[in-house]
């Protein structure tokens, strides 16, 4: 059974920084890849960025490119989000998602997070 943990949320003021964790417990990613969305109530789900796993290749959206950076430490079966600049814009719950064969911005994947709230206000 897969499980999705995610930490590192919180209040931070624009142009400050946080980094977000996503702990994948159980399944097989190999072939697939773990992402991260973010949602506004009322809103779609966006994704933000996303690390196929199996060769390694990072996906942005256009609004976060340039100050997002994804990573994984795959001993740790962690993920990490790193957010820096941020802007009022960004504020969102942020889930992570993994999926076993699938990859990218606009993909569903299987398994989700429960979600952690990032607020970015002065």
């Amino acid at each position: 059974q897969v499980q999705i943990v995610e930490s590192g949320g919180g209040l931070v003021q624009p142009g400050g920084s946080l980094e977000l964790s996503c702990v994948v417990y159980g399944g097989s990613f190999d072939y697939g890849g773990i992402a991260w969305f973010r949602q506004v109530a009322g809103d779609e789900r966006e994704g933000v960025a996303c690390f196929s796993v199996l060769d390694g290749k990072t996906f942005y959206a256009d609004s976060v490119k340039g100050r997002f950076t994804i990573s994984r430490d795959g001993a740790k079966n962690t993920v990490y989000l790193r957010m820096n600049n941020l802007k009022v814009e960004d504020s969102a719950t942020y889930y992570c998602a993994a999926d076993e064969l699938a990859t990218g911005l606009k993909t569903w994947y299987e398994f989700w997070g429960q979600g952690t709230q990032v607020t970015v206000s002065s």
